[in-house]
């Protein structure tokens, strides 16, 4: 019954195509097209981490791949879910873009999950409410693109977005951990936050001396 209905409503999304959103969808879809995005990324991530940047973004890197990997070994080798563009039952009625269509297997989503779980990590790092509107629909964009090109069923976008956030959460839940109790204690970090403190306090006592 349920996997009745996520291949009516494929074939209902899947079928809302014309040659304009055809080349739009699939460069959207496309890796690289983000490369700019990743390295603004990596920017905002300087401006609020200073120099735990580079861990920040290590662990970015980390959940990605965790994503990646799980999503493959442990969801569409295990399921074995055919994909639309490569199920039989399908044949004629999936429109695909140049042709493209993948690996055999579909859920969960690969683009889903990386897409969810570099969303929700680097807004849990950024919390500013125009980057996480922008970044989730972002990842909504891209996860949709995957039902327009005819090579993932809805539910297993749902399911590529739920284990991406999963992910993304845990992975922001061990940064802060080890924010917390690992960097604060190493000298090079912990002098960052010893001057940031100072800093703060002189600028509060400028404050308090004007107001006398």
């Amino acid at each position: 019954m349920i996997e009745q209905l996520d291949r009516d409503l494929f074939l209902f999304l899947n079928s809302l195509h014309s040659p304009f959103w055809d080349g739009i969808m699939y460069t959207i879809s496309a890796k690289l097209t983000w490369a700019p995005l990743y390295l603004f990324m990596l920017y905002l991530f300087i401006r609020k981490q200073k120099r735990k940047a580079l861990v920040v973004f290590l662990f970015a890197v980390a959940a990605i791949t965790v994503s990646d990997q799980l999503s493959v070994h442990a969801f569409k080798e295990v399921f074995e879910r055919l994909r639309p563009c490569k199920e039989p039952e399908l044949k004629g009625l999936v429109h695909m873009v140049k042709g493209k269509c993948g690996g055999m297997y579909g859920f969960v989503s690969s683009h889903a999950a990386n897409s969810f779980n570099i969303a929700v990590f680097s807004l849990l790092i950024v919390r500013k409410e125009w980057y996480t509107v922008s970044i989730l629909i972002w990842a909504s964009v891209v996860s949709y693109s995957r039902i327009y090109l005819g090579v993932h069923y809805p539910g297993d976008i749902l399911g590529g977005a739920l284990l991406g956030i999963i992910i993304g959460w845990i992975f922001y839940r061990t940064w802060s951990y080890t924010d917390r109790h690992l960097l604060n204690i190493m000298p090079w970090f912990s002098h960052q936050r010893a001057t940031s403190n100072q800093n703060r306090a002189r600028f509060t006592g400028r404050a308090h001396n004007r107001r006398e």
